[in-house]
């Protein structure tokens, strides 16, 4: 067989529908940059949500690295652009890039296997539980309940997940009833999570939760920084809520630290960020030795084929942001179904193709 002969990079930048924001940042568009990798005449395709000139980290560092390699030996090209980018300080944007070109060439290997990725992997189990996630802290309390009842009556996802966190800059209370609104939202018998996206203090964080015990808040979300392991802890003691984070993580021994810190309840791995599916499955394997289940963070049509691989995993992150822009540029999406998403296992691959025609008009690079 011969090795991989090209590598491709594009960028598409896809507007918000109304302005977004967390309770530390703020957005008006997503940027996806897309990888196809080619061996044989066939093609693999991966993406990372990652800004634009990822695309050329791909292009101009990592290309070099992974043409010629073995399109079966996926964790030696993940070798490679690791060592190749070494100097160019890997965590950040250059692990971004490497992640979409780890996904682009297990896809790769599937298709030239003629087998699903989900087969590949092989599964622990068919389908995996996903949270309808959203609730930014842009939205008025008419648009929350839509989105949040949507999730729930419509479309059956029975726990839904809110941004708070503002209170560096406006009264706890705002959070307190942002969170009394989604609970009428949806009920009794649905899960609430929230996420502060590192927005709080760890004594304000569980001041917070407790003043929040009526609306039984079952996840709680980088109640403070993610590199504040001390911190998470402190409010992982203190509250009854799961305590979650490591969606930043871009390697095994950022895991490892988070784990041994007992700083979560339920470790997050963000496989457009810690490696593709070559440094998510070690992450995953972290989390494992430490008792730990995985949920993973956005991206949930990368992240299908895989978590159904776990023997730990907790739930897929049904992101808005990323569900919107996968429905506007690609073919081959999985939808979930009483609750729960199950990879395609019916084509080579993930399954997953870009729609040019669609997406050309976002190209931003």
């Amino acid at each position: 067989m011969t090795g991989v002969t090209a590598l491709r990079a594009e960028a598409y930048t896809v507007p918000t529908e109304r302005p977004e924001a967390d309770g530390t940042a703020t957005w008006d568009a997503t940027t996806a940059v897309v990888v196809t990798a080619a061996a044989e005449g066939r093609e693999g395709l991966g993406w990372t949500y990652a800004p634009a000139t990822a695309a050329a980290v791909v292009r101009n560092l990592l290309a070099p690295a992974v043409t010629g390699a073995d399109p079966m030996d996926v964790p030696g090209a993940h070798r490679s652009m690791r060592r190749t980018a070494r100097n160019a300080l890997v965590p950040g944007l250059v692990t971004a890039a490497i992640s979409a070109v780890d996904v682009a060439l297990w896809d790769l290997k599937a298709t030239l296997l003629a087998t699903p990725l989900a087969s590949l992997f092989g599964r622990v189990e068919p389908a995996v539980p996903v949270y309808g996630s959203g609730g930014f802290t842009t939205y008025d309390d008419d648009t929350l309940r839509r989105q949040l009842a949507g999730w729930v009556f419509g479309e059956g996802i029975p726990r839904v997940k809110i941004k708070i966190g503002e209170s560096w800059g406006r009264a706890e209370s705002h959070d307190l009833s942002r969170m009394r609104i989604a609970r009428d939202a949806i009920g009794a018998d649905a899960e609430l999570y929230v996420d502060a996206n590192g927005g709080y203090t760890a004594k304000q964080a569980i001041r917070v939760s407790r003043r929040a015990e009526d609306v039984d808040v079952r996840w709680f979300e980088e109640p403070v920084s993610s590199d504040d392991l001390a911190g998470l802890a402190q409010v992982r003691a203190g509250v009854a809520a799961d305590v979650a984070a490591g969606e930043y993580g871009t390697d095994p021994t950022y895991f490892r630290r988070m784990c041994a810190a007992r700083a979560v309840d339920c470790l997050q791995v963000d496989l457009t960020r810690s490696g593709g599916y070559t440094g998510f499955l070690r992450a995953a394997a972290v989390a494992d030795a430490y008792g730990l289940e995985v949920s993973t963070h956005t991206a949930p049509q990368l992240h299908a084929p895989v978590a159904a691989a776990l023997p730990n995993a907790r739930h897929i992150e049904w992101f808005a942001d990323h569900v919107r822009l996968e429905q506007m540029l690609f073919d081959g999406l999985a939808t979930p179904a009483g609750g729960a998403l199950a990879p395609q296992c019916e084509r080579p691959g993930h399954g997953l193709a870009l729609r040019l025609d669609d997406a050309a008009r976002y190209r931003t690079d």
